[in-house]
């Protein structure tokens, strides 16, 4: 009896043990390793650091929508990092799958890749809520899970963005002050929204919608959903023009060339426009800006999945790192835009053209890029 007491106890300190030696990332202090990379977000940003695990690493990236040109180039760029140099040998083994816009489809690849043994999961949440479950999971089994664009409503996984709300108050105060300029403080604005649901499209309509509640006006703001497709921007936007006329100023998520191909079509006064890194929409404000297509670009880079992938190695290497790494926007306006530099007359206008971050060491060239395939790597 007492032997069996004995090993009863031992098996329940084993278990206790165990689990406690994977019970997910300690809260520790800051600073972070490579600040100049993994910036935190703000002062408040608290900072992980999980036990750190032998490489090479199983590594997979778990998409969800894959129906508009960004993620498709976001999972051309993970492929085309994934063989860069400085990581390869880092990376024993690398899967990408995307499951679309159900949520419970991908939180169940997730699952099957932590049960599969994978080190870390990289992921666009189709939701900002519903993870709890298979971050548990995670914890349990010292997996790094980092999402990143489209974040998580948590601070318990370590996350990668560029600030949405930021962003959306950028787009509405440029085209608020081209307006002014032009002695405009009341009017019409057409939204161009995003893929209903997630955290980026709400947060940057909510920055949008800030900055013009902020003025007197009146303003009227149309919504139209776009889901940062060239195609479903052009339609929609044509489809708001039809109906209500025109436009005072323009401002639209993602989907930014079908969106001023529109206005084109419908040879629409030249009016101010926010929107996103495309290649054609920067080639059009470049061409048009003389006649009073001004713009505003700022880019949401689709390598971001590169700083979320290095990011994981990090942490699996146990590097201490900031819960909510902070990527700057990168800007542009018809001031400043110059072909070869900041967009290209030679590649395609669905092309998005921020794809380098030099604190990073990320610089993934256009050709490696569209080398790659959007196809699940299984």
């Amino acid at each position: 009896m007492n032997v069996l007491r004995i090993a009863s106890a031992a098996l329940v300190g084993l278990l206790v043990s165990t689990s406690l030696s994977y019970a997910g990332p300690k809260v520790v202090s800051g600073p972070g390793a490579d600040p100049t990379c993994f910036a935190p977000w703000n002062a408040e940003t608290k900072y992980f650091q999980w036990e750190a695990k032998p490489g090479p690493y199983r590594i997979a990236v778990v998409n969800g929508y894959v129906g508009n040109t960004w993620r498709i180039q976001m999972i051309k760029t993970a492929k085309a990092f994934a063989e860069d140099p400085a990581i390869k040998d880092k990376i024993k083994e690398f899967k990408v799958v995307s499951t679309g816009t159900d949520a419970p489809a991908q939180l169940g690849a997730i699952e099957d890749f932590i049960n599969q043994g994978f080190d870390a999961i990289v992921t666009i949440a189709v939701s900002p809520e519903g993870f709890d479950r298979v971050i548990r999971l995670a914890d349990r089994e010292n997996v790094v899970i980092v999402p990143f664009d489209n974040i998580l409503d948590t601070d318990a996984v370590m996350m990668v963005n560029e600030d949405q709300l930021q962003m959306g108050r950028d787009w509405g105060s440029f085209v608020l002050k081209e307006l002014a300029a032009k002695g405009k403080t009341s009017g019409k604005i057409l939204e161009v929204r995003g893929l209903a649901g997630n955290s980026v499209d709400r947060d940057r309509s909510i920055g949008i919608h800030e900055m013009f509640d902020a003025t007197p006006g009146p303003w009227e703001i149309v919504q139209v959903v776009g889901n940062w497709d060239d195609g479903t921007a052009q339609k929609v936007t044509a489809d708001a023009l039809a109906v209500h006329g025109s436009f005072d100023g323009v401002i639209t998520q993602g989907g930014s060339t079908g969106t001023v191909q529109a206005l084109l079509d419908a040879k629409h006064p030249f009016v101010p426009v926010g929107g996103e890194a495309e290649n054609g929409f920067r080639k059009l404000v470049a061409k048009h800006s003389a006649e009073g297509l001004t713009g505003l670009s700022i880019g949401q880079s689709p390598g971001l999945v590169a700083i979320s992938m290095k990011a994981a190695i990090s942490a699996l290497e146990g590097n201490v790192m900031p819960q909510l790494i902070s990527v700057p926007l990168p800007a542009v306006d018809y001031t400043q835009l110059k072909d070869g530099v900041n967009f290209w007359t030679d590649l395609p206008d669905n092309f998005f053209t921020v794809n380098e971050f030099p604190p990073c060491g990320v610089n993934i060239s256009g050709p490696a890029i569209m080398a790659q395939t959007e196809e699940n790597v299984q």
